[in-house]
């Protein structure tokens, strides 16, 4: 059994309205054509020659993946270079290409929801509203218990997939923290909105040093300070895909949604004195 591609495109920009992206965001449709018939759906953070081969081998029809593929502008997809010869691979595979990005990440059930979800808050609501409910980027919301701050930290490495960055703290291990914003992906933009949300820990990725410094800083001037937790990119927004396939699944029960286990998380090992 298998629904054709323009089908499931009316599906996901009515779960994921394209218009909710990023002015700079790049979501939508990367290859493929509208009436394609599609039975298998592969979905990923990334899409990389590992997931194309996984594609491949599985006979996937379509890449559903958070990350688009083409977020900046090319000037060619000449085979001569990484992009153009995946994106020629997959083309002749009649494998297409989809990606919801910034407009996944703000909706009810998008990526910072369902990463608030899996771990275990309560009372959650956007970080930065957006001004529909329940839509806006990351997400706040409260523990059921109040915990140290490095327990919390452990439980956190317990609950994402492993990477070999694992998850990095800046505060101190004994702080009790039990209001908790956080952002899938990279959002250290939101500090200022963790402060604002009086949280007492913000989970992110890809925290930058200075960003980070400034917020330790202004952290020892306050009563309340703010705790930062950084965990891999990957790992952040990997959690949703188990929730977009779901709701997939409940909608198109005819179409087969598996999520990729490959790490697409580009660090492979760290080294310490």
């Amino acid at each position: 059994m298998s629904v054709e591609l323009s089908h499931l495109i009316s599906e996901f920009e009515n779960l994921w309205p394209i218009e909710g992206a990023e002015s700079w965001d790049n979501p939508g449709l990367v290859s493929g054509y509208g009436n394609q018939r599609i039975s298998r759906v592969l979905l990923s953070v990334d899409v990389t020659g590992e997931i194309l081969g996984e594609a491949q081998d599985g006979e996937f029809d379509l890449v559903l993946a958070h990350h688009p593929y083409l977020l900046r502008a090319v000037q060619t997809i000449s085979e001569s270079n990484p992009k153009g010869a995946l994106l020629a691979k997959a083309i002749r595979s009649d494998i297409s290409i989809y990606a919801a990005h910034t407009n996944a990440d703000i909706v009810e059930a998008g990526v910072s929801h369902a990463l608030a979800q899996a771990f275990g808050l309560e009372n959650i609501e956007p970080l930065v509203p957006s001004g529909s409910q329940n839509v806006g980027h990351g997400r706040v919301g409260s523990l059921p218990k109040a915990a140290k701050l490095g327990d919390f930290a452990r439980s956190l490495a317990k609950i994402l997939p492993s990477t070999a960055s694992g998850v990095r703290v800046s505060g101190n291990y004994e702080q009790i923290v039990q209001r908790v914003a956080l952002c899938g992906g990279a959002g250290d933009s939101f500090i200022g909105n963790a402060f604002e949300a009086q949280a007492d820990v913000y989970v992110t990725s890809d925290l930058r040093h200075h960003p980070t410094q400034d917020a330790k800083e202004r952290s020892g001037l306050n009563q309340n300070p703010l705790a930062l937790i950084d965990v891999s990119h990957w790992a952040s927004e990997w959690i949703w895909l188990e929730v977009a396939a779901a709701q997939l699944a409940s909608i198109f029960p005819n179409v087969q949604f598996v999520v990729s286990e490959i790490r697409t998380d580009p660090w492979d090992f760290t080294v310490t004195q």
